[in-house]
């Protein structure tokens, strides 16, 4: 847990709350605070299973998961080709694309591009395409008259995509079965403050939906966990704009590491389908292996 990136307090979080879990299981557990010495640990400790609560770069794009494989240690979560396709959001939109499912315009541009002039007609959103979160999304308004002006530490690649108007929506994949569809109400965006912070948005599990909508999202979910490759958990978030019907529902992402903390999406959705958190840690923890 832990880890380098700009979601490492999400994943100590994370750790924190599955290592938890997993003692009142049974098992034996070591919380590893991931930094650079990282691989070295692993090779002295030899842990019989690695549960991978890190997110974001390195931990969550196949980086950590070359070292298990190359440590022969086995891991829980998605391998080193999912995980490092799913992390990057544009060639994931492509795989969904190959695989007919519904995504939103979107392109790639350098910083300097975006804050010199429009790369893309109003509303659009500005975000990392690899990193997770919600970190660094700036939201360009309909008929804004000057480009976003974005902060010092924002990469100097982008992904730029049209703002869908309507409903958030995630559905969590667990060995390849769907749970169910969350909404997650906010008072704005799905930024990383209504992610994380108690009270900062309200989730809707089971949502209240058209039957054909969930079905939808369910199907899509699935689909999109076959085609990255996805192994153990995986969650799709969705937007559906309801004023055009399933022609309203897109995919925007598939995480591989889905949040595991007392706010998290996927623990709620287990719980909805009478998975109690312990249950699903131990899951996870029986399902490891190498050669994801």
């Amino acid at each position: 847990m832990g880890g380098l990136s700009a979601e490492r307090e999400v994943s100590l979080s994370t750790g924190r709350e599955c290592a938890a879990a997993l003692r009142d299981e049974g098992f034996e557990v070591q919380e590893l605070v991931a930094k650079a010495d990282l691989p070295a640990i692993l090779a002295d400790e030899k842990p019989d299973v690695v549960f991978n609560a890190l997110h974001g770069r390195w931990g969550e794009d196949g980086c950590v998961q070359g070292i298990l494989e190359w440590l022969k240690i086995p891991y829980t979560h998605s391998g080193v080709l999912a995980s490092s396709l799913a992390m990057d959001k544009e060639r994931t939109k492509a795989a969904y694309t190959r695989a007919g499912l519904p995504v939103v315009e979107s392109l790639l541009a350098t910083k300097p591009q975006i804050m010199a002039a429009h790369v893309m007609e109003p509303p659009y959103v500005v975000k990392p395409f690899n990193e997770g979160s919600s970190v660094g999304v700036y939201i360009v308004q309909d008929g804004s008259n000057t480009p976003p002006q974005l902060s010092e530490d924002m990469p100097d690649c982008l992904m730029v995509e049209k703002f869908v108007p309507g409903r958030e929506l995630t559905v969590s994949v667990l060995g390849g079965k769907a749970l169910c569809v969350t909404e997650i109400v906010t008072e704005g965006w799905y930024d990383y403050a209504a992610k994380y912070q108690p009270g900062g948005s309200h989730h809707v599990c089971p949502a209240e939906l058209p039957e054909e909508i969930t079905q939808a999202c369910l199907d899509y979910a699935c689909r999109a966990h076959d085609v990255l490759g996805c192994r153990g958990v995986s969650r799709t978030d969705f937007r559906w704009d309801d004023s055009k019907g399933l022609a309203g529902l897109v995919l925007l992402e598939t995480n591989t590491q889905p949040g595991m903390t007392p706010t998290s999406l996927t623990p709620e959705q287990a719980q909805a389908c009478d998975m109690s958190f312990g249950a699903l840690c131990r899951w996870l923890v029986e399902d490891a292996s190498c050669e994801r």
